[in-house]
């Protein structure tokens, strides 16, 4: 018997060993579910897809034999769409996991499904902090920024730099009434005002009587509570109306790279704003920038970079947990510091990725030295300042 029980001992550890071979993934597929067609489409977009096709190309060498597949749709920005594709690609198509979901009510509606089925879902271009707070899920994972972190990025700084009485422009579902909310308690706070609000529909044309409304509540700032095209609309409108001669500034509170770009540095020079990348921080944003400006002729924004970091993270942690069972996988991303081209930080245990801010303010014509020179860096917002913690957000069913 003695010399019996390290046979059997060797033979459970060979059982144990074959087992886990054989439950290491051969296949992974990914879907990138987000606006390709409307008010996002250059936010994400056909963009956000390039930049999940470039990290798959780039961890290939890791992955060894697993086949990774990606799919991709355009939600159109209505919940009950994006549900349906999510149902399907969960039930019918195989897919493991589902990013970007740009549009805060589409990934609130996404991340009750794969709760549900038990999938992985990890938001990048929504900004609802409710993802992680009272809505949060074991399975889900918010990556690039939230509402709370534009709040606490351009509203304490705007309200420091004298800017302490304000009108929101709001955009009329679930992101832009917490980003209104969470920008209003930052506003208080640091010791300004709040003397009214208008909200507008998504995809909003004219913005003339929503503009008249900021115009007569004479706050010195108006405070942009939507994202995309809106945002855009709004300040090419607001200097038609001559909102920023007459003394009033613009704060736009979700403003990228891609809506810049698209506005021109005539039209947005002067805004402060906060993102969670600029491809001209460092030389490792400058390379992988190169490497997405190579691919699609242009440069990434945070939802772009964040879609790369997502996809990244996701199959680091199937290859780590020889899993794609999500509960399994959503543990390794939870105990796994984050370091790759998009940031560096760590995971929270209601699926927050914690990392730096950054405070830009958007630079002059003049001031431009080469296309794509948009921003001058104002100061960074340490993670851990930016972004609630577990016990703030309000989580009580993340694992």
């Amino acid at each position: 018997m003695p010399r019996k029980a390290p046979l059997l001992l060797l033979a459970a550890t060979a059982l144990l060993s074959t087992a886990a071979f054989a439950q290491a993934p051969t296949s992974v597929k990914i879907g990138v579910l987000n606006d390709q067609s409307g008010v996002y489409a250059d936010f994400g977009g056909k963009w956000s897809l390039e930049a999940a096709r470039l990290a798959v190309e780039e961890m290939k060498p890791q992955l060894g034999d697993m086949k990774v597949e990606i799919v991709s749709a355009d939600h159109q920005n209505k919940p009950d769409i994006a549900s349906t594709i999510a149902r399907q690609w969960f039930d019918v198509d195989g897919v493991d996991m589902i990013t970007e979901l740009t549009t805060s009510s589409v990934a609130l509606a996404v991340q009750d499904i794969a709760r549900d089925k038990k999938k992985i879902n990890m938001v990048v271009g929504a900004a609802t902090a409710r993802l992680t707070g009272d809505a949060c899920s074991p399975t889900g994972f918010h990556w690039a920024f939230d509402t709370r972190a534009l709040a606490v990025g351009t509203g304490a700084e705007v309200v420091k730099d004298g800017g302490d009485t304000w009108f929101f422009l709001t955009a009329d579902y679930a992101f832009g009434h917490q980003l209104e909310k969470d920008t209003t308690e930052i506003v208080v706070q640091s010791g300004g005002k709040v003397l009214g609000s208008v909200r507008h529909p998504l995809n909003t044309a004219d913005f003339s009587s929503f503009l008249l409304q900021a115009q007569a509540s004479r706050a010195k700032i108006v405070g942009l509570a939507n994202a995309g095209l809106d945002t855009n609309n709004a300040i090419k409108q607001a200097a038609e109306f001559g909102l920023v001669q007459s003394g009033q500034r613009l704060a736009g509170m979700l403003v990228t790279l891609a809506e810049v770009h698209g506005l021109g540095l005539k039209a947005a020079q002067g805004l402060v704003l906060t993102e969670g990348f600029y491809w001209d921080r460092d030389d490792r944003s400058r390379a992988f920038a190169k490497r997405f400006f190579d691919r699609t002729g242009r440069m990434p924004n945070m939802i772009h970079a964040g879609t790369y970091s997502t996809v990244m993270t996701y199959l680091k942690a199937v290859k780590a947990a020889g899993s794609k069972d999500a509960e399994t996988v959503a543990k390794t991303i939870r105990a796994t510091p984050v370091d790759d081209d998009f940031a560096k930080g760590k995971v929270l245990a209601n699926g927050r990725f914690v990392h730096d801010m950054y405070l830009f303010q958007v630079k002059a014509p003049a001031e431009s030295k080469a296309p794509w020179d948009y921003y001058k860096l104002l100061r960074t917002i340490p993670g851990d300042k930016a972004f609630f913690t577990v016990e703030e957000s309000g989580c009580k069913r993340a694992s």
